[in-house]
């Protein structure tokens, strides 16, 4: 990378334990996600997603962003980390009674008596989940991310376990918010253990101030985006039921697979790297257009293949109960891979200190967003997912082009960048769609879906190796420097 060589080992070394958790997170998420849909019906499947529509409020209201500017910052105290975890502490406490005094208002609010107790129990994930998050913020400015995703493993699969369980002893949607209260819980704990930083008696105002500005941009963001991730989800369980948001929300779940579980990940990885030089513009330029190439390579064959093979897809992974979700899943595809090209724009933004910046476009963003919604409902959950697709459409190349300004840019080196890979999803469209046409409609499924995935995949691979070869020279890139050491806390600091 051109970045210096120790940046470059502790990305690479970063990437590696992010891959190694993913596959194991992923296949762990997904059996999961399968299994639990097969225990329950959609409507028990939506009254979870009633409750957990508020659970995403946890990581926005953790630390206040403040998380954010200990990991920004070149230049951290002990008085600002201390403040960092008392602050958020408060602030989890106070959120987890607020959430138990309002369940009943929300459960008022959807009609649904039985999401009262729901919605009291996970709000216990806000003060259990504010007590590692200043913690995970040193050691991902640190970049140690073995042990951020050790623990995230161990979490996960704890919280796995107990949602099977609690399922099979037929306590229906409880099963998933059950899930969610140990994963958080194994989480915390593992990461108060693994850390070896401790929080002093000491709260300093200065360090607040300091760090607030920051802070409250980026919660402002945070806020946004957690009210436009869920405002959709919130619209229809009010108005169209549990079962409509069920059908919806999987549908969402799967779309944002092939892309959330490879951002997220790479945004952990890449903020830290980012601040350590916010003061080369270029080079974190050169590294985005990279960076989109990645992320593309794997999500718009991905996205664009789900819409060819939907209805199997459906069909042979989650049942035919799901069947009214088809259409959401082929609309909210295309939604998905917009967003996936902004992967690390956020934390671009970020780095550069354009918090500001951020929280502007995130306002528009959301007004955007909540206009469609309310406009899409009229037609159920498919006006609804089409309303996505066309505010997506207006203001996802809008933050691009916001990213690209602010490292000096033209957006079209970001998209001749993307060539390759468009070229090979072209040819791979064409190839799976004469295959659907050419197979026999009495095939199964199930064979119907293996066949037109191995088509895919066979014609997709060698293309985009002949047509964007640099992703070839990334992957020997990161081969190289995997295995690599991490810089300590004091020398980041």
């Amino acid at each position: 990378m051109d970045a210096p060589e120790s940046l470059a080992q502790s990305v690479g070394r970063g990437l590696a334990w992010k891959a190694v958790s993913q596959v194991a997170l992923q296949l762990s998420r997904i059996g999961v996600a399968v299994v639990l849909a097969r225990l329950l019906t959609p409507s028990e499947y939506g009254l979870a997603g009633m409750v957990l529509i508020f659970a995403s409020l946890v990581i926005v209201f953790s630390d206040l962003g403040l998380g954010a500017a200990l990991v920004q910052r070149p230049v951290i105290l002990e008085g600002d980390r201390s403040t960092v975890f008392w602050t958020g502490l408060l602030v989890g406490g106070s959120m987890t009674i607020l959430g138990i005094a309002t369940a009943g208002l929300v459960a008022d609010f959807y009609g649904q008596p039985e999401i009262k107790p729901m919605f009291a129990v996970l709000s216990i994930t806000f003060v259990l989940s504010s007590l590692g998050t200043t913690q995970a913020s040193l050691l991902m400015r640190t970049m140690d991310f073995r042990t951020l995703e050790v623990r995230m493993m161990i979490g996960t699969a704890l919280g796995a376990i107990v949602g099977i369980a609690v399922a099979v002893a037929g306590y229906g949607a409880w099963a998933i918010v059950w899930q969610q209260v140990a994963t958080t819980v194994a989480s915390t704990v593992l990461l108060v253990l693994l850390s070896p930083w401790r929080p002093r008696f000491t709260f300093s105002l200065a360090s607040l101030r300091r760090l607030g500005g920051f802070g409250a941009n980026v919660f402002g963001q945070r806020l946004l985006y957690y009210l436009h991730r869920n405002i959709d989800n919130l619209l229809i369980g009010r108005f169209l039921g549990p079962a409509a948001l069920g059908a919806y929300s999987v549908a969402y779940n799967v779309m944002l697979v092939p892309f959330s579980r490879l951002s997220g990940p790479l945004q952990e990885v890449f903020f830290p790297a980012f601040a350590r030089i916010q003061d080369d513009p270029s080079r974190i330029a050169a590294l985005w257009v990279r960076l989109i190439r990645v992320v593309g390579a794997v999500s718009i064959p991905s996205l664009v293949g789900l819409v060819v093979v939907a209805p199997e897809f459906v069909t042979v992974v989650l049942g035919d109960q799901w069947s009214s979700m088809v259409p959401v899943l082929r609309i909210l595809a295309w939604v998905g891979l917009l967003q996936s090209l902004q992967t690390t724009n956020g934390d671009i933004l970020q780095a550069l200190d354009r918090t500001s910046t951020l929280l502007r476009y995130t306002i528009l963003f959301f007004m955007a967003h909540l206009v469609a919604f309310v406009v899409g409902l009229h037609w159920g959950i498919v006006g609804v997912a089409c309303g996505y697709a066309v505010s997506s459409t207006v203001v996802e190349p809008l933050y691009a082009s916001i990213t690209a300004r602010a490292l000096g840019i033209q957006l079209r080196t970001v998209l001749r960048g993307l060539s390759g890979v468009a070229q090979a999803t072209l040819v791979m469209l064409f190839a799976v769609l004469g295959v659907r046409l050419l197979i026999s409609p009495e095939l199964s499924p199930f064979l119907r879906l293996a066949v037109m995935a191995g088509v895919g995949i066979v014609v997709y691979l060698p293309v985009c190796i002949w047509r964007a070869p640099e992703l070839v020279a990334e992957a020997r890139r990161l081969w190289s420097i995997r295995g690599r050491s991490t810089p300590t806390l004091e020398a980041a600091t």
